[in-house]
Parts: structure tokens; C-alpha cells; sequence
């Protein structure tokens, strides 16, 4: 079995501020257990920017982004040197991958990562894998890594995303763990979109990447970081477990809603949504506004009217001509357009989260 297991920033972090040798110890522990029982693990690690701030006895968080850039060039050489410490008094090694958005992008640099991964994998290697912050800044911006992870998962076909969140899981309205979602829609309302004081995620990030996980036919686990590997293993958990649906993804729609570049965004009306979420193209009636300048079979990604991503699809009309068929409908957009069909995405093109 193949596991992915995400580490958030405050993760490393004790109450105290320190870092957490005890829980990268234990996660060491428990890694090499697996191992031992012929499962692998991948760690998707953030804490570049908490290192550096700890190696640079800040005080907090640089807001410009080019000083987050460079604490983080301070604190991922930290940060691994921890990993690799920890990590070594259990007889493991580790390998370090800086991966950027452009390489889910780019199908050579995908599988040259691809190979590289798998071939730390099968000398035994265990990839600490982080975004390239000194070149990148999505996670500095948003994320914390969460969608790094669920891409990493796909394109190693991991079995297990397991994801190390403060909150310890999902958490129902009188503040409890909810242990089991079959659909990840009905506990929409319970997420609220909180940041953590290091890192930049919080609950809707990561039910927005466990969304799109589940939809890709992978397990996702949220739980807190005194839980362990080998009870979530064997089916038992502190945390959350998100089953995967039913339905998966076929593979050309797991190329759009993961590999294409989205070239912009459009928001839908929930009368939108709700018709996508029952297998039907969006139309333009259903479009409250879009971003960004993309041509006609462009990928684009979806927002519902509260901003959380619902999806992504191909479109058939460039931005321009959308504009000119926001809220329109049937005869009067084929007029507007001089053409026979009035989806801007159809159904088969068409990925719902």
C-alpha cells in the first residue's frame, strides 16, 4: 500500500513554539513500521517558511512576498536537515523533491518527476516533497500544500491520502470528530475557512482538495498528528475518514480536472451548479461573471457563488464571446454567436468536484 501523508506547517510546530522533534520522531517510527510491513510513504511536508522564521529568530511572518521567499530559502535547507536527522535514527533515508505548478502542467517535466519519485521509492527512499517557494508562491499565497498533495497522489496512484490537520478531522456543530463522509457535499456546511498562523490553509482548503481526491477514487484521511499510521492502516482512526466515490473519474476526465492548465475561471449561479452536479453541461444562463482571457477548448476552473472550486471543464467559446452570453439563453445566444450550440462547457467535458 502506498501512502501519501500531507504535514501542515503548524504540524512542526509544539505550543510552545519549538519544533516538534516527538511527533517528527513518532512519524518516523511509524514509517519505518510500515515499511517493514512492505507499505511505502511519501511525505508532502510544508514548514519552510516556520523553519526559516525559527532559524532566523523571527518574530512572525514576513507579509512581502519576496522576504516569505527568502526565509523559505533559509528554511527548507532547516526543514530537511530535521527530516533527515529524525528520520536517520530509524534507519531511513530521505530524499528531498521541490516540485513548482508548472510541472503538473507539462507532461514531460510530469513524468520526469514521475520517474524520479518512483525510482526513490523502489531504492527505498522516502520523498519529503515541498513547493519550490524560492521560484514559486502558491503555497505562500494559499493552499498550504493540500492541492500539492492531492496532485501528487494522482499521479502517483498513491492508495491512501492522508492529511495531518490542528483540527484533528472534520468537526460537526458541537465541536466533535464527524468519523466517516460518504459524500463530502452533505458536511460542506460545517467548513469554515480558517488560516493557521504559519501556514496559509485551513478546513476549506483541505476539503476542497479531499473533494477533488475522492472524486479521483482516492481515501482521503483528515486527522490530527497524535494519530497514528499503523491504526489508520488497519481502518481505525481518531480522525476522518472520506470514503472514495463510487463513480471515479475517467482517465480523460482526470487529464482535464488534474493536468490541464486552467486558463481562467468562470462563477455559476447554484441553479448552475446544481444542473452540473446531475450530469448537465453548464450553461450560459447560469454564469454570474468570469476572469482571465482564454480561447475556445481552454480549460478553465469552476467557483460556486460562496468562491469554493466546484470544478473544472473545457469550454467551447473563448472569454471574449462569453461575456457577450452571460445569463443568456437558448435562440438568443446562437444568435449573439452566429452558431448551433449554447453550452459553453458540455457534459463531457466537464468535471465536478
Amino acid at each position: 500500500m502506498l501512502f501519501l501523508v500531507k504535514i501542515g506547517s503548524n504540524l512542526i510546530e509544539t505550543k510552545e513554539g519549538d519544533i516538534d522533534l516527538a511527533f517528527l520522531s513518532k512519524l518516523a517510527r511509524e514509517v519505518k513500521i510500515l515499511r517493514e510491513e512492505g507499505h511505502r510513504v511519501v511525505i508532502v511536508s510544508s514548514g519552510a517558511v516556520l523553519c526559516g522564521i525559527k532559524k532566523l529568530g523571527l518574530s512572525e511572518r514576513p507579509k512581502a512576498i519576496n522576504l516569505r521567499q527568502a526565509v523559505a530559502g533559509v528554511g527548507q535547507a532547516y526543514l530537511m536537515h530535521l527530516y533527515d536527522m529524525v528520520f536517520s535514527n530509524y534507519g531511513l533515508v530521505v530524499g528531498q523533491a521541490l516540485l513548482t505548478s508548472d510541472v503538473f502542467k507539462d507532461r514531460a517535466k510530469l513524468q520526469n518527476a514521475r520517474s524520479a519519485l518512483d525510482s526513490m521509492l523502489s531504492m527505498g527512499i522516502v520523498p519529503v516533497i515541498n513547493e519550490n517557494d524560492t521560484v514559486a508562491i502558491s503555497e505562500l499565497l494559499f493552499g498550504d500544500n493540500d492541492f500539492l498533495a492531492v496532485h501528487t497522489a494522482h499521479v502517483l496512484k498513491v492508495d491512501m491520502l492522508v492529511i495531518l490537520s490542528t483540527a484533528g478531522g472534520l468537526l460537526d456543530e458541537d465541536g466533535k470528530v464527524v468519523p466517516r463522509v460518504e459524500d463530502v457535499e452533505k458536511v460542506l456546511h460545517l467548513v469554515k475557512g480558517v488560516n493557521s498562523r504559519f501556514g496559509t490553509g485551513g478546513m476549506l482548503s483541505k476539503i476542497t482538495a479531499t473533494r477533488i481526491a475522492v472524486s479521483l477514487g482516492i481515501p482521503v484521511v483528515i486527522t490530527g498528528k497524535e494519530d497514528s499510521l499503523i491504526d489508520i492502516l488497519y481502518g481505525r482512526t481518531k480522525g476522518t475518514y472520506f470514503l472514495p466515490s463510487q463513480r471515479p473519474l475517467r482517465e480523460r476526465k482526470k487529464n482535464i480536472a488534474m493536468i490541464e492548465e486552467s486558463k481562467g475561471s468562470l462563477t455559476i449561479d447554484e441553479g448552475a451548479y446544481r444542473a452540473i452536479k446531475q450530469g448537465k453541461s453548464l450553461l450560459p444562463a447560469g454564469i454570474l461573471s468570469l476572469q482571465g482571457f482564454f480561447s475556445r477548448g481552454d480549460v478553465v476552473v469552476l467557483y460556486n457563488e460562496k468562491g469554493m472550486l466546484v470544478g473544472r471543464g473545457r469550454v467551447n467559446f473563448s472569454s471574449e464571446d462569453i461575456r457577450k452570453i452571460l445569463r443568456k439563453k437558448g435562440e438568443e445566444v446562437k444568435r449573439l454567436l452566429g452558431t448551433t450550440r449554447e453550452e459553453v462547457i458540455h457534459a463531457d467535458n466537464l468535471v465536478v468536484f
